[in-house]
């Protein structure tokens, strides 16, 4: 390890031990380095976001590779904001990911409306409701049995991802239900070829989405990609309000995308998952219901600029409800989410990220794969 790399560390370990002491945003870092330099950064008083931001400055004269300098941005744009500094949100953002994130008009919003409307099966009420009795016509009554299907999907999402590019024999993939938790799915990649996606039981489970989750959790999405760049010195230090992540949460909405074109996935649950559970095929179109979904994480990121410019929760709550056609639950769930912090500029990864990869790579195994195995960031595609 040079010095610039133990550095480079122990900035990101003490911004984050600042960012979750201070209960704003839960951690923001993900860990594989050296343990003495996690106990080091523990066990020393916390440093001033003032002086983690002036760190930041001396590392990005020196900083090795675009990618690094890409993350130390990142981190001397969390550092100012802890220490007070507080830049227009799509300008704070632009530091962080990399991107500068826009307001989505709403005429996006009503186009992906209207692609819901023709993809739901026909009926009465609006479509908010039709989209919710859809939703609870392809929901798995016994919870207990979701790992087993979990493991067909994760079986068929390896052997398709292995097509792109090719992965190891041994890996192991669990299921593991959980509660209490923000998330409805979760890819967690152990190291050493093991890995576990965990789901939310509480929240019910809709069988249409098995492999539009489990894609995004598990292959070609977060555990290929984790798995797939183990070896490489940058993933031993993942700051994650960065650019890279815009492209990880991006790739992960395109991914069922990419293994199960057109009408590929559904024609596979139909075969495969729902015989099973006694879902009977009800002639809607499960692809353009998840591209509109994919669209509609848009409406996530209008909502942060609204709550970050103070606008009252009920606002925020209707424009939430109005236009993700949310149920009252899910709305209060989102407004726990969108409570600024100096991770609010993470949700815009979904969206732009997507945005800007579908066009790049969702019909180009080449570079699926380079997203998978290469340090890559926004300016890369864009370039």
């Amino acid at each position: 390890m040079t010095d610039w790399q133990r550095d480079y560390a122990t900035l990101a370990l003490r911004i984050n031990r600042l960012v979750a002491e201070s209960a704003l945003s839960g951690t923001l870092l993900i860990y594989k380095g050296p343990e003495e330099w996690d106990a080091q950064v523990r066990n020393e008083p916390p440093a001033t976001p003032g002086r983690l931001a002036d760190d930041a400055e001396r590392l990005l004269e020196s900083a090795p590779s675009p990618y690094l300098a890409a993350q130390v941005r990142a981190m001397r744009a969390v550092a100012r904001h802890l220490d007070g500094e507080r830049l227009p949100l799509a300008e704070y953002a632009r530091e962080c990911l990399g991107l500068e994130p826009r307001r989505v008009p709403e005429s996006v919003f009503e186009a992906a409306h209207a692609e819901l409307d023709a993809a739901l099966p026909k009926g009465p009420g609006s479509l908010a409701e039709r989209l919710r009795a859809w939703q609870a016509a392809h929901t798995l009554d016994e919870i207990d049995r979701l790992p087993d299907l979990v493991a067909k999907a994760v079986t068929e999402t390896r052997t398709r991802t292995n097509a792109i590019v090719p992965l190891p024999e041994d890996e192991v993939v669990g299921c593991r239900l959980v509660e209490g938790v923000a998330f409805h799915g979760a890819g967690d990649y152990e190291g050493g070829l093991r890995s576990t996606i965990h789901i939310n039981k509480a929240i019910p489970f809709n069988l249409a989405d098995l492999l539009y989750l489990v894609s995004h959790e598990g292959h070609p999405g977060h555990i290929a990609e984790s798995m797939l760049k183990e070896g490489l010195p940058e993933q031993r230090v993942r700051f994650m309000l960065s650019p890279s992540f815009v492209l990880s949460e991006g790739l992960g909405l395109l991914a069922e995308e990419i293994i199960f074109p057109d009408d590929e996935a559904q024609t596979w649950l139909n075969q495969h998952i729902f015989p099973e559970v006694g879902i009977r095929p009800d002639g809607s179109d499960f692809a353009a219901i998840h591209h509109a979904k994919n669209v509609l994480w848009g409406v996530w990121g209008n909502a942060t600029f609204l709550a970050v410019e103070g606008r009252a929760d009920t606002e925020v709550a209707e424009y939430l409800s109005r236009w993700s056609l949310y149920s009252d639950d899910e709305v209060a769930a989102a407004m726990g989410l969108l409570k600024p912090s100096p991770a609010s500029p993470y949700i815009f990864g979904y969206f732009h990220g997507w945005e800007l990869l579908r066009p790049w790579a969702a019909t180009r195994p080449d570079r699926v794969r380079r997203l998978l195995t290469e340090q890559l960031i926004p300016s890369d595609i864009a370039a």
